[in-house]
């Protein structure tokens, strides 16, 4: 026997257990080279150890297969490389004590260091026989031929791939690439195994560029018999073919083939692409031009009130955006992905339309705000350019195209301009506190500045309201837009590093400090201004002086006179320049304006870009796809970015900012509610999946942040409110409607799954009740898409109704079906829901049809939701098909009957199996006959009849699905009529009899003469008494029944009891003639229906008639098909054979 290669992951382990094994044991040769192809380039190469068979003893080892081995099982038969004398092994030799050729699994334990891949030569060829010791051996030495493995090879190298040749630096002095710092030892603590730990990889859903996924092994991988010759699971090593596995996880920038990474795309942390973001989208001209105006106005108290509320619901909503956006990863798409992905695409979709459509319109207000101002200015130094309002289009139009070109310009220097923005409102900012404490010269005096005064900061702390806007809901409505913005960073969450962290710091910082500086703007410039000055510099008085009033007398200036009649010019409620005037230099307030203005617009601009772009690659909406794709590194949705800047133009046009700012809040406030809302209906559901990292948050403040949202929507602007919910309401019923196929995992989903739950074990606590009978069935009817037309039948009174449950039956061992068994579940409920059938799929694996039938009856179904009713289909080959598949049909229906079922057969003239159909090869004319019976009950009958056969009783059933099926708009116009039979001498009694029992049932019975009309509540229009029920049949036609039955009697009226007694248990379904004279009347009463039935029910919609029940023991199978053979044959229409479990379904008491 030749030697044998094994594959350790880490050598040093055994030098000791090596040493002592050869000082106890005769000299060993050195082995030869051998190598097993690999599949993978990507894994590191590890060294062989040879291990020479042990003479000691030749006859306990069996003679392994030549080729390579992984634990004890057999990865690949072919070899590369020489395996002999001739290529020895430069490198250390052991030998295997009681190993002799087995495989690593079997042999002895010695350490985890021989659980590994074994290499079985195909020609040993002679062993060398030289003697050596363990110190004579090198450790590792450089193979002389590096073309072949001499003794290294990888796992790779084992499932049939190329081998990499070894890196021009390979150092072989020490076997880095088997420590425990390796890769592949890492992956498996060192064994010998596909078992993988845990790895991020394994759970991500994407990769890197030009990688391929790694995956984890499948359970099959683990626990399933490997067949001889297959491989293993190569991706659950690694699959990654740019990466080499070496010795503390060094990566090749460069891959093993040279091919450079793409270039990363821009990525920002929280400070400058979240909270720098936010900030400058909160501030704007509101700040500087109407903050102080509301300080006069409602006094420092009450500003800092309108501050908080603003504030506390921008926080409430920012603690939600940082739960959901730590739960789990974000993708760009901000605002619209995480309301879609937390309350699924409905709202999702319809809140990310509008949402991208208000930042759009937010573009042109912020730029029509910066125009004014510029226009202001040029009408100032009177530069005009046109007219005031054209002013204002010509540089709104010039604005947001140099934004346009700042955003195309790609992200890194939107970024860039936005930490310009920034710096230039910082400056302002410095610039209005170092003016309120330089002491007022006499132009700012005259304007009612007088920098801190104590009385001044007291006379301000109270309201003092003025004008249509002066209430405190007034003020607040138009404070709070200022407040807005906070959805800046999170609306970028595709260009941020790491969006779990960046989006909860950046935002919440933003919040902080932007509510710190209106807070200090509000408190400072109401110490330093008075709400009234006239700006006259002669208006100055002698301190003290009695004709003078107002606080402003005490500082040497008389504003008593504007004050009086209210024509005071400037002053902190008439002014809205204040902090200009106040600034140590005006010109950078105006600065700091243009900049929270143009960093609002950039802001807005690419957040109406990138929420769109996310957007249209959902595809939730029509004609929305073209503006998805995306430009260079970044991905940047330039047409998006043309589309905004459209809208954008068509509002600056329009050049009134009141007209434009109403509706822009409520839209906002409309995400802010919805947010707000996803969070609290995340936490409600309890979901597992609901595992957010960051905790500061509580679902019942994310309600009240929801509902006061909505509430100040309509505070704002009652009329613009409506409009929002209005549009968010149309695209919300929109999605409804089309139902894209999208599964995000939303909380809406888990919300039914609770409700589903909570109410189905709700009702085990229900009493049954026959006024509560549903009928819950079960339909046999395998693969739903062979029988479409059952499908449709029993769907049609089951919808909306009752329970309907498709039944599949695999037949065959369960290790050979079990993975059609997964594969198959999810496409025959996709066909359900696409024929728009209200079913469950439910399908088992068994031995025979009706096994499976059986496991099917009594485990379909959970708690009271568990099917009463089967649902077959006609047999209709019984006359040719083996008899014990007939059998076990007959069988399947006295099962149902055992376990207290109804049963209802089903028969169509053409057949219900339309599987055919799809095989090309057939006639097209039987195809198109085929089609139209598939397709029978998906359309409307038309003023047809449906006939009802009601000759048992069996407590209703035979009655309440045909009247099930009458309320549907598809049968509404067929005629129902009930057939009973009866005596022709008492015809009228029976029949008066039977109108009462119905019109007890509230069957709604139409019959104009009968007395009992109001009582009828099932649409049922005539009754018919058969009163030739018990009439012989003709004679041909009772010689049709004994030819049908002829081939399956036993005519054992000339044989002896025992021939007939191995004849029935040989052929059980066989009919005696004994068998036959006991059920004789029943078989001319089958035959003497069917001529009824063609009689009276030829062109009839639907016949329903009651199922003859056969007894088990003296019924064979046979007699009774023929039985159903001969009740429904040659009829035109569906003919439905029900039977009831002889339990009332119908009742006329109201209790």
């Amino acid at each position: 026997m030749g030697p044998q290669v094994i594959r350790v992951p880490h050598l040093g382990s055994l030098i000791g257990s090596l040493r002592v094994l050869l000082l106890h044991t005769p000299s060993w040769g050195l082995a030869a080279d051998v190598c097993c192809p690999q599949t993978q380039k990507s894994l590191s190469r590890t060294q062989g150890l040879c291990v020479p068979p042990f003479s000691a003893e030749p006859a306990q080892a069996p003679s392994p297969r030549p080729g390579c081995y992984l634990g004890d099982q057999l990865v690949s038969r072919t070899l590369v490389g020489t395996c002999s004398a001739s290529h020895p092994i430069q490198g250390p030799c052991s030998p295997a004590v009681g190993g002799l050729g087995r495989p690593p699994g079997l042999l002895p334990a010695l350490g985890p260091a021989y659980k590994t891949t074994l290499c079985v030569p195909t020609d040993p060829g002679p062993l060398p026989t030289p003697r050596a010791t363990m110190a004579e051996l090198p450790v590792s030495e450089t193979p002389r031929d590096p073309a072949l493995c001499s003794g290294r090879f990888t796992i790779s190298t084992l499932l049939g791939g190329d081998e990499p040749p070894p890196p021009a630096a390979y150092d072989n002095s020490h076997p880095s690439h088997l420590t425990h710092g390796s890769t592949f030892y890492m992956r498996t603590f060192g064994y010998n195994t596909i078992d993988v730990v845990p790895a991020y990889e394994h759970y991500a859903n994407s990769t890197l560029p030009g990688e391929p996924r790694k995956v984890r092994p499948t359970l099959a991988d683990l626990h399933s018999f490997l067949k001889e010759g297959s491989h293993l699971h190569a991706l659950a090593f690694d699959s990654r073919p740019n990466r080499e596995m070496t010795d503390g996880l060094v990566e090749d920038e460069t891959g093993t083939n040279g091919e450079k990474n793409p270039e990363e795309p821009v990525r920002f942390g929280w400070v400058k692409g979240v909270m720098i973001r936010c900030m400058l989208n909160i501030w704007g001209v509101i700040l500087y031009l109407r903050l102080p105006w509301i300080t006069a106005q409602a006094g420092i108290v009450l500003t800092w009130i309108i501050i908080l509320l603003s504030v506390m619901v921008t926080s409430i909503t920012g603690l939600s955006i940082s739960a959901i956006s730590t739960n789990g990863k974000v993708k760009s798409g901000g605002t619209y992905f995480l309301i879609s992905r937390s309350l699924g695409p409905e709202l999702g979709g319809s809140i990310g339309l509008i949402f991208a459509f208000a930042n759009a319109v937010g573009v042109a207000m912020h730029t029509v705000g910066f125009a004014e101002t510029v226009r202001d200015l040029l009408q100032e130094y009177g530069s005009p350019i046109v007219d005031p309002t054209n002013d204002i289009r010509i540089i709104g139009v010039v604005t947001v195209t140099v934004l346009l070109a700042i955003s195309l310009a790609g992200m890194e220097w939107e970024s860039k301009a936005q930490v310009l923005f920034f710096l230039v409102i910082m400056v302002s900012f410095a610039n209005y506190l170092v003016g309120t404490l330089i002491p007022p010269s006499e132009d700012k005096a005259s304007k009612g500045f007088f920098s801190y005064r104590g009385d001044i900061f007291v006379q301000n702390l109270v309201p003092d309201w003025r004008g249509m806007d002066g209430s405190f809901f007034g003020m607040f409505s138009i404070f709070f837009p200022s407040a807005t913005g906070i959805l800046a960073g999170a609306n970028i969450s595709g260009d941020l590093k790491d969006p779990a962290v960046a989006i909860p710091k950046g935002t919440l910082m933003a919040i902080f400090w932007t509510t710190v500086s209106y807070l200090a703007i509000s408190a400072t410039i109401g110490a330093c201004v008075v709400r009234d000055a006239s700006g006259v510099l002669n208006d100055t008085v002698t301190p003290g002086s009695g004709a003078c009033e107002g606080l402003a007398c005490g500082y040497g200036w008389n504003f008593t006179e504007c004050t009086q009649h209210h024509s005071c010019r400037y002053g902190l409620i008439n002014y809205y320049q204040t902090m200009s005037m106040v600034s140590g230099f005006a010109p950078l307030i105006t600065a700091g304006i243009f900049g929270a203005t143009l960093s609002s617009a950039l802001a807005c601009l690419v957040s109406a870009a990138k929420v769109f772009q996310c957007l249209c690659l959902d595809q939730l909406y029509p004609l929305i796809g073209f503006f998805g794709k995306g430009y260079g590194k970044n991905k940047e949705p330039v047409r998006s970015y043309l589309l905004a800047y459209a809208i954008a133009v068509a509002f600056i046009i329009i050049a009134e900012l009141n007209t434009i700012a109403p509706i822009i809040s409520n839209f906002f406030l409309c995400s802010y509610a919805l947010i707000n809302f996803s969070c609290f209906h995340a936490s409600i559901t309890n979901s597992p999946g609901w595992r957010p990292s960051f905790r500061y948050y509580s679902k019942w403040a994310a309600l009240f942040g929801a509902v006061i949202s909505v509430v100040i929507m309509f505070l704002l602007t009652w009329w613009a409110a409506l409009i929002a919910i209005g549009v968010v309401l149309f695209l919300l019923l929109y999605v409804i409607y089309k139902k894209p196929e999208v599964n995000w995992g939303s909380s809406v989903q888990a919300g039914s799954y609770n409700l589903a739950l909570s109410y189905s074990v709700g009702l085990n606590e229900v009493e049954d009740h026959i006024k509560n009978y549903r009928p819950q069935c079960l339909v046999l009817t395998g693969p739903p898409n062979f029988r479409p037309a059952l499908v449709d039948f029993v769907g049609t009174f089951t919808r909306n109704l009752s329970l309907m449950i498709c039944g599949h039956v695999l037949i065959g061992p369960r290790k050979q079906r079990m993975p059609e068994l997964q594969l198959i579940a999810n496409g025959h409920t996709r066909w359900l829901n696409k024929r728009k059938i209200k079913a469950f799929y439910s399908d088992v694996i068994a031995e025979d049809l009706r096994s499976g039938v059986q496991i099917l009856m009594q485990a379909a179904g959970i708690g009271r939701m568990k099917p009463n009713i089967l649902v077959v289909g006609f047999k209709k080959n019984w006359q040719s098909a083996h008899p014990a598949t007939v059998e076990d049909y007959i069988g399947i229906l006295h099962d149902a009957f055992d376990f207290n079922y109804g049963v209802c057969v089903m028969r169509m003239r053409e057949g219900l199996n339309i599987s055919k159909v799809m095989q090309a090869h057939m006639d097209p004319e039987a195809l198109v006959r085929e089609e139209q019976a598939s397709t029978i009950f998906q359309s409307e009958q038309g003023k047809k009849t449906i006939d009802i056969y009601w000759l048992f009783d069996d407590g209703g059933l035979t009655l309440l699905i045909p009247y099930l099926l009458g309320r549907k708009k598809r049968w509404s116009k067929c005629k129902i009529r009930v057939f009973v039979g009866g005596q022709i001498n008492r015809m009228d009694q029976e029949r008066k009899a039977i109108i009462s029992l119905l019109s007890k049932f509230r069957l709604g019975f139409h019959e104009v003469h009968v007395s009992l009309l109001s009582k009828f509540r099932l649409g049922f229009h005539e009754v018919h008494v058969l009163p030739d029920i018990n009439q012989k049949p003709r004679a041909e036609h009772t010689k049709r029944f004994e030819d049908m039955i002829a081939p399956f009697r036993l005519n054992d009226g000339f044989k002896d009891e025992a021939t007939v007694t191995e004849m029935r248990q040989d052929c059980p379904w066989k009919i005696s003639d004994e068998e036959i004279n006991k059920n004789r009347i029943k078989s001319l009463r089958q035959v003497r229906l069917n001529e009824i039935l063609l009689d009276y029910s030829r062109d009839a919609a639907l016949v329903i008639i009651t199922l003859p029940v056969g007894r088990k023991g003296e019924c064979p199978s046979s007699l009774y098909m023929a039985w159903l053979e001969t009740l429904s044959q040659d009829l035109r229409p569906p003919v439905v054979l029900i039977r009831g479990n002889q339990e009332n379904v119908l009742t006329f008491y109201c209790q």
